[in-house]
């Protein structure tokens, strides 16, 4: 087990184990781990998960998995050593492609947005896992109670409404999620407004298409009744670009390119992004997500996540007028059973008192 003297990356990978998986020293570890050359997860991340898992003692298999736009089967020796593995560590796509489809093994799973060494050993990756999940609950719980619910950010967003049908539950039931970074979607039935976009529009993740990202200029506000995207005002190369764009995703996939699933904020004040989401939005993608300056919008299919995201930056999220979030700061000790938390986990408390606040977009 993990000691005092224990170093940062030996807290981060024992609260992945022992916190999120749930895994006891002796059980075995599969780490499939995709081709560093792809620039996806950083090249050291799995040499150091593995060798850090060993000292924890657990039995360690390292390989490396291809990754596919459209995850398909795997190759038949590796789905032979994931039947005789305990847990299985996804430093990979092909885990957070697969949170949604059957997976052809038995073991416990689990994804890591947790993508370099610096990000597993800060909070991000420290920060107790249970601490994390109390704190989903308390929000989830809130979420449910609230009669109204009102979004808005300083482009222009106006989105209110309540939850009238049970929240999607996140995908935690075939691969878990680490560190747990978001409370549960809510549902986009109950809700009607304008939202504004800008910058870009980008994938969610699921599928991995050309262009990933598609930059505009300007603020385009689209209007959503319920699961419908009904208009779009803006500047006018603007809106045709994006309606063309979602047009083009939504006929490759036989999809619904105006239905609009769900949404959520990040929860993980240790949850940061260096550089420029442009840079790589497919990375950004994967992990930025979590901090709570981000909303994102679950759209085009009928299903979460979707294949296109909408990003509000420094979203105000109030609950029955308590500003739950104000201007993309996390305020837990505002909703029942929050001070609570902080109070049972001094280093999420402190981490909330200085939140990181790089989220990769100016």
């Amino acid at each position: 087990m993990i000691t005092q003297q224990a170093s940062a990356l030996e807290r981060g990978v024992a609260n992945l184990m022992f916190g999120c998986a749930g895994a006891q020293s002796g059980a075995s570890l599969l780490i499939l781990a995709e081709d560093p050359a792809l620039d996806h997860y950083a090249a050291d991340l799995a040499p150091a998960v593995a060798e850090t898992a060993r000292t924890l003692g657990f039995d360690v298999r390292c390989r490396e998995i291809g990754f596919s736009p459209v995850p398909g089967d795997l190759p038949a020796d590796i789905c032979a050593d994931m039947q005789s593995a305990d847990h299985i560590l996804y430093l990979a796509r092909f885990g957070d492609q697969m949170r949604f489809r059957p997976l052809p093994h038995a073991a416990r799973s689990i994804v890591s947005h947790a993508m370099t060494r610096a990000a597993l050993a800060g909070p991000f990756g420290t920060i107790p896992h249970a601490a994390m999940l109390a704190l989903k609950a308390a929000i989830n719980t809130a979420m449910q109670a609230a009669r109204d619910i009102r979004v808005t950010c300083p482009l222009g967003t106006d989105l209110r409404g309540r939850i009238t049908s049970a929240p999607a539950l996140l995908a935690d039931v075939n691969v878990l999620r680490f560190p747990m970074a978001v409370f549960a979607p809510l549902p986009m039935a109950g809700f009607s407004g304008r939202i504004a976009l800008a910058r870009f529009l980008v994938g969610t993740g699921s599928i991995y298409y050309e262009p990933f990202l598609h930059a505009f200029d300007g603020v385009v506000m689209v209007s959503v009744e319920g699961n419908r995207a009904t208009g779009h005002d803006g500047p006018a190369d603007a809106v045709a670009g994006l309606r063309a764009h979602v047009a083009d995703i939504a006929g490759r996939y036989g999809l619904d390119g105006d239905f609009v699933h769900s949404w959520h904020v990040g929860i993980h004040p240790g949850c940061t992004y260096e550089g420029r989401a442009e840079d790589n939005p497919g990375r950004w993608t994967s992990s930025a997500f979590g901090n709570p300056r981000l909303l994102h919008v679950h759209t085009c299919g009928a299903y979460a996540p979707g294949e296109i995201c909408w990003n509000l930056l420094d979203p105000t999220v109030t609950l029955d007028g308590v500003a739950l979030w104000q201007d993309g700061r996390l305020h837990p000790e505002r909703i029942r059973g929050g001070s609570a938390v902080l109070d049972d986990c001094p280093e999420l408390a402190a981490v909330f008192g200085a939140p990181a606040t790089a989220v990769g977009i100016d």
